[in-house]
């Protein structure tokens, strides 16, 4: 039963955002966690904004309970095969929500629980119920999943500047291709639960030049960071090259007759240039 609570808060989204949460801590901090309450206030970082984020993925799996069992991949989650009661899951959901928020304003700081608020929203409510309704719905959905860097960077700065603000356009921008792939070779799957995703709306060709797009929009915006004086030349060269392998195999879903392979394929690149990104990102204090 705990393994079924544990799936129910989508354990790969949590760690995922929180990957960029570390990276954008580590950077804004350079690193300085050798104090007492400077270990305190990254600990209840982490543990806090993971909890805020498994929260609205466990209410998002209440709303989505419905449309989770007309699909394959989803029918089998605790919610929609009846495994939780929604009950549980509404009460699980809302302490996790609730600690998660507590430990932040407690041991972090206000701006940084409003961060965390803020992308709590969006993506329970704003994204949950668009999606239904919009191909537009993956847009709103990356204000939520762009919330968690800038997290990390409050989390220890304590203010919002330009830096965070472009540290969120780029997760924002990265978040574009990642989901278009995801719902490019699960499109039957949308097609079956009735959702309005862009390659059923607009089609692949339209979706495979946003995609593109996209990658080119998260390059750019990687090197305004550096050119503003926010990043070195080396983290530039790392994050750009790794989004430069991501651009290339995007323009090979054009030559490709297997789109489903194809997208699996760019899907996972995706992870990795997010994983080289976070690296770079969090090592940038130390590199020229």
């Amino acid at each position: 039963m705990w393994k079924a609570y544990y799936q129910l808060t989508k354990p790969g989204i949590v760690y995922g955002n929180l990957l960029t949460t570390v990276a954008a801590y580590l950077y804004a901090s350079h690193w300085r966690l050798m104090s007492g309450p400077a270990w305190t206030n990254f600990l209840a970082t982490i543990v806090g904004l993971g909890s805020v984020i498994a929260s609205a993925c466990v209410l998002n799996n209440f709303y989505d309970r419905d449309i989770d069992q007309k699909m394959e991949r989803t029918k089998i989650r605790a919610l929609a095969a009846g495994t939780i009661s929604s009950e549980r899951a509404i009460v699980f959901g809302a302490l996790l929500g609730l600690i998660g928020l507590a430990l932040l304003v407690v041991f972090v700081n206000l701006l940084t629980a409003i961060v965390a608020a803020v992308g709590f929203l969006v993506y329970v409510f704003a994204y949950t119920f668009a999606k239904r309704k919009t191909e537009w719905a993956t847009e709103i959905g990356s204000i939520a999943g762009a919330m968690p860097i800038v997290a990390g960077y409050t989390a220890t700065t304590d203010h919002v500047g330009w830096t965070a603000l472009i540290l969120f356009l780029i997760l924002a921008l990265w978040q574009m291709p990642h989901f278009y792939s995801i719902a490019m070779f699960h499109s039957s799957d949308y097609a079956t639960a009735g959702l309005p995703v862009l390659p059923l709306k607009k089609g692949m060709r339209e979706t495979k030049l946003r995609m593109l797009g996209y990658i080119v929009a998260f390059a750019f915006a990687v090197f305004v960071l550096t050119f503003s004086g926010r990043a070195g030349f080396v983290f530039l060269v790392i994050t750009e090259v790794a989004a430069l392998v991501w651009f290339w195999r995007g323009t090979q879903g054009f030559r490709t007759d297997d789109i489903e392979a194809w997208a699996r394929k760019l899907f996972f690149l995706s992870l990795i240039v997010l994983v080289v990104f976070s690296v770079a990102l969090a090592l940038s204090p130390f590199l020229p």
